[in-house]
């Protein structure tokens, strides 16, 4: 079933023709045939291999896993759904759905970006880097019987390239053509300049059903349930309260060495709350048996309930050796009354983290810094030479500071209304052209300066209100307003807000994703990831140049010099990170003693214990 894991999962759309069939080709010279592609062609895993080191090939099936869900891509809301569709940006889908759907290639748990064959039993790459052929394997099959064939997944790339989700058609851009070369060769094409990452997305892209979408308004919301092919199908679901996704038992992948020891459950359940209290109080009552704890408050003091004491249901705080990400309170520069980045800054300087971190969080949070926190990619000191070379190219277009140290926020005192960070920021809004007048901050027209935080739930409010407490002793009307998550997500879609919180991830080989999260055209689309607004030309070129790195060390110094220059555009009030999961869960799983390095594993590489299940029953 969908493997969730915490890192941002990308959407594609299509631009593009119709994929017919073409005469078939002998292999180009120069072609490299392979099992599997990684970005700097470095896999771990050889062409015989059996299973990933990670899984237990012997692993039960059978049971259910029932929680609530971690993560979430394209369209779908953690908290409801009313639509079948997740391809898309219209409506609201049950989160993991696209995991219905085979890919061509998977990636490996234990390696930053690697991916080996599932519908793909193997590619071909021209010379040139331009153009993958796609051998489909023999056996892999739609739910419904019928062959997944070579124009099915030219279909599946050319029609998510040209009408699936805004963030889709952001990351496809640069796919060429696809077309079906016989039954089971698929040509995918790229454009010269495509980045290093693009084979990787497009291999791991969703394979659509060209024949059930015959007929269908493709970009329709709807709660007609799309044929799949992967180990799971959707089966019983009630709109906003449930979704199960039921493991198909002749499943056609099994015993491939990419799903061996994985997609355990009969069941994978999410069940939908509004409310993260309510949620939790389903947890405690058996209503779900899993769930990855978010709230600093409710894991430290609220599981004393009997099931925990006795052990019942078991906590653990596991590593994350993924990067950190970026959470923060994003500042949607598109509205004109942010525009000045001193005014921006200015808006930080309130947030006293000591503060919150101590009274809110109970010291279980480090201050976020960098938009790659907690990875190798995250700029510090100042920058030397081949990171100062490629920032060179670009001085009197960047600020002066970003030859400098990084921007990082200020430390304050921990009284939760820092005098001399107030008093600094002050002075930062009147060189942005603020005064103060009966208390009341007014720009050069004499407008009020009114500060409004967009949220769908209140966990988050005691974080807020001293924030907003700090800015009005600025002169800043400041407020909450929360929304229903149907109206949260609208207002986001169309960038309605002034400032969300929000968390993103970037992987150990960041991508095509960091156009969808930096990169001006993202920031155009409706429905992006791009929430601040960034446009900035040096951004887009940076992006670029990190993506055309040849190797992981020109990767690296291409990021920290982007990761200084985003953070010189105070784009964000950076909120705190930690490097690990906590997880709790009923006693009722069984586990590898070894998780996937990049991933917690977690529904996929675990089973159930009917006889743990047992002890739990009879206590």
């Amino acid at each position: 079933m969908p493997r969730l894991s915490r890192r941002s999962v990308l959407t594609l759309a299509a631009a593009g023709a119709g994929a017919g069939l073409i005469a078939p080709r002998a292999r180009a010279q120069g072609e490299t045939e392979t099992h599997g592609i990684s970005s700097f062609g470095d896999l771990k895993y050889p062409a015989d291999f059996r299973h990933f080191d990670y899984v237990n090939p012997n692993a039960p099936k059978g049971g259910a896993f029932v929680h609530t869900a971690s993560s979430w891509g394209y369209n779908q809301n953690p908290t409801t759904f009313n639509t079948m569709n997740t391809l898309v940006l219209r409506g609201d889908a049950p989160p993991a759905l696209d995991g219905i759907f085979a890919r061509l290639m998977v990636g490996a748990g234990d390696e930053p970006d690697s991916m080996y064959g599932l519908a793909a039993e193997k590619v071909r790459i021209s010379a040139d880097g331009l153009t993958y052929r796609f051998t489909l394997r023999d056996i892999a099959t739609f739910h419904d019987g019928a062959k997944i064939t070579a124009e099915d997944v030219a279909w599946s790339v050319m029609t998510l390239k040209e009408k699936g989700h805004p963030l889709l058609r952001v990351v496809l851009r640069d796919v060429a053509g696809a077309e079906a070369e016989d039954a089971r060769t698929v040509a995918i094409r790229f454009a010269p300049g495509r980045s290093r990452s693009l084979p990787l997305t497009t291999a791991g892209l969703p394979i659509l059903s060209k024949a059930w979408y015959a007929g269908r308004d493709f970009e329709a919301s709807t709660m007609d349930v799309p044929l799949g092919s992967s180990a799971y199908k959707v089966g019983r679901f009630e709109a906003g309260r449930f979704i199960e996704y039921e493991r198909v038992k002749d499943w056609w992948g099994a015993g491939l060495p990419v799903s061996v020891g994985q997609d355990n459950f009969d069941i994978v359940r999410l069940e939908f709350f509004r409310d993260r209290d309510v949620a939790f109080e389903g947890f405690k009552s058996r209503t779900y048996a899993f769930r990855e704890e978010f709230t600093s408050r409710t894991w430290a003091t609220q599981y004393d309930f009997p099931a925990a004491r006795d052990g019942r249901v078991v906590r653990r705080e596991v590593s994350d050796e993924t990067p950190s990400g970026a959470q923060g309170w994003f500042i949607n520069t598109r509205r004109e009354k942010f525009a000045h980045p001193k005014l921006r800054e200015a808006l930080g300087l309130a947030f006293d983290f000591e503060w919150t971190n101590k009274n809110v969080m109970f010291d279980s949070y480090k201050r976020t810094h960098s938009f790659f926190q907690n990875s190798p990619m995250m700029a510090t000191g100042k920058p030397e030479g081949e990171e100062l070379a490629l920032l060179e190219a670009f001085r009197g277009k960047v600020a002066d500071e970003v030859f400098g140290e990084p921007y990082a926020p200020p430390v304050s005192n921990g009284s939760g209304q820092d005098r001399n960070l107030l008093r600094q920021a002050t002075q930062l809004l009147r060189e942005a052209g603020f005064t103060l007048r009966d208390n009341r901050l007014l720009d050069a027209q004499g407008r009020p300066m009114t500060v409004e935080f967009l949220d769908f739930e209140p966990s988050l409010e005691r974080h807020t209100q001293p924030f907003v407490a700090n800015l009005r002793r600025l002169g800043i009307e400041a407020g909450i307003r929360r929304v229903d998550s149907a109206q949260y997500q609208s207002r986001l879609k169309d960038y309605d807000f002034d400032l969300t919180i929000r968390r993103y991830s970037l992987s150990m080989t960041p991508g095509e994703s960091m156009r969808t999260f930096f990169g001006s055209a993202s920031g155009r689309q409706p429905g992006s990831q791009n929430l601040a607004g960034i446009a900035d030309p040096v951004i887009d070129a940076l992006i670029d140049k990190a993506l055309a790195a040849n190797t992981r060390a020109e990767l690296v110094t291409v990021c920290r010099a982007l990761d200084r220059v985003l953070r010189a555009g105070r784009y964000w009030v950076p909120n705190w990170y930690k490097a690990s999961h906590w997880l709790a869960y009923w006693d009722q799983f069984g586990f590898p003693e070894t998780k996937p390095k990049y991933a917690r594993g977690v529904p996929g590489t675990w089973w159930f214990d009917p006889a743990r299940a047992a002890r739990i029953e009879r206590t």
